[in-house]
């Protein structure tokens, strides 16, 4: 892929974002974008709704770690402002929030009994626990940054795919 869309859509983030302004009414974004999706050879599916659109690659290419392009639009007085959002499917980023979550509670609630603990001379040995917590998180991480990694040519694509409906390119 080139360089230039690479450095565009800032894969190293976890979620890359865009921006750019079109000179077009927002309808015309629509109908460039449903004319290009409605394709048969088109690189990806989507759906357009009022003030926003959502595309991920073809199923058939879909796995698990497959991103999809959240593609909001502004009516502005030059045209109108795109805002694109990569990210996994919403189940896959649900499920990670609420293992964030569930470490994160788990980490307060030990960290609390265990200096609550420490406080009144007992035992603090349930601090042991926040090291292996805090690795848990870590290897969480790791596992979402790998996935996104998996996904970094759907990105790519999709990302092409709308600097091609647009007819500009995005930086």
């Amino acid at each position: 892929m080139s360089q230039h869309i690479e450095t565009a859509v800032a894969v190293n983030r976890v979620r890359p974002r865009f921006q750019i302004e079109v000179p077009f009414a927002i309808e015309e974004v629509v109908d460039r974008l449903k004319s290009a999706l409605d394709q048969e050879d088109a690189p990806c599916k989507g759906r357009i709704y009022p003030g926003y659109a959502t595309m991920r690659p073809p199923f058939k290419d879909q796995h698990y770690w497959s991103p999809q392009l959240t593609l909001s639009m502004e009516e502005t007085e030059e045209g109108t402002l795109l805002r694109g959002l990569y990210g996994p499917r919403s189940e896959v980023w649900t499920m990670f929030v609420f293992f964030y979550g569930i470490i994160a509670f788990a980490i307060m609630i030990i960290g609390i009994i265990g200096f609550s603990n420490m406080s009144l001379g007992e035992s603090g040995a349930i601090l042991w626990l926040l090291p292996v917590l805090v690795l848990l998180f870590l290897t969480l991480y790791l596992v979402a940054y790998f996935g996104k990694k998996m996904g970094n040519d759907q990105i790519l694509l999709l990302h092409g795919f709308v600097e091609q409906c647009i007819g500009l390119t995005i930086r």
